[in-house]
């Protein structure tokens, strides 16, 4: 079920807000229903062109990636306290692997403004051993392997267009200022966790 979000946020319009909860709800809702399908798909039929499982499959992964990418999104922004301090895993990370917490800011927004309408994602990726961002292009393309999300900006053109129409860095430093840094530190925490297991 799609958890319902609250955002006080003034960064984003009540239309908006309304609009990106029940998209959120959608997906989650063709999800389950492409689960059902998959129960009773043929696998016997299945081939690389046109098959229904094939289809439900590609369907799957697209819907299953939008609906968790749009709830790391809501979990981290809309904190009106916003604030991180130096001693926490997320900055010391983020400056370990960027050289300094200004360098992963630029990154992040320059991230932000490359995807074609998907998201940016700070995660760390196992095999490399680091935290990296990441340009999505929609939920099915460039999604990295190995990567745990600790921080997903939803840049796609419907997050922002009624309130930014074009002004997308405009939208993704709004929403950088009220990052949720303690919902983003408990993910640091999950992911210092992951480094652990494979190292």
């Amino acid at each position: 079920q799609a958890k319902r979000y609250k955002h006080n946020t003034e960064f984003l319009s009540a239309k908006s807000k309304r609009s990106r909860q029940a998209d959120l709800e959608s997906h989650v809702q063709g999800l389950n229903e492409i689960s059902a399908k998959l129960d009773t798909a043929s696998r016997d039929d299945a081939d690389k062109y046109s098959s229904e499982f094939r289809q439900l499959k590609t369907n799957e992964v697209h819907l299953l990636n939008a609906a968790f990418f749009r709830a790391y999104h809501f979990e981290n922004i809309s904190d009106l306290q916003s604030q991180i301090t130096m001693d926490t895993m997320a900055f010391l990370r983020l400056e370990r692997d960027f050289g300094t917490f200004d360098d992963w800011q630029k990154d992040f927004i320059a991230c932000g403004m490359s995807s074609r309408s998907g998201y940016v994602v700070c995660g760390y990726n196992v095999m490399l051993k680091r935290y990296m961002n990441f340009v999505v292009d929609i939920e099915s393309v460039n999604v990295p392997i190995g990567t745990f999300p600790v921080i997903v900006l939803d840049v796609s053109e419907g997050a922002y267009y009624r309130d930014y129409l074009n002004d997308r860095k405009t939208y993704i430093v709004a929403m950088m200022k009220e990052l949720n840094w303690t919902q983003i530190e408990e993910r640091f925490k999950k992911a210092e966790k992951i480094a652990k297991v494979t190292e």
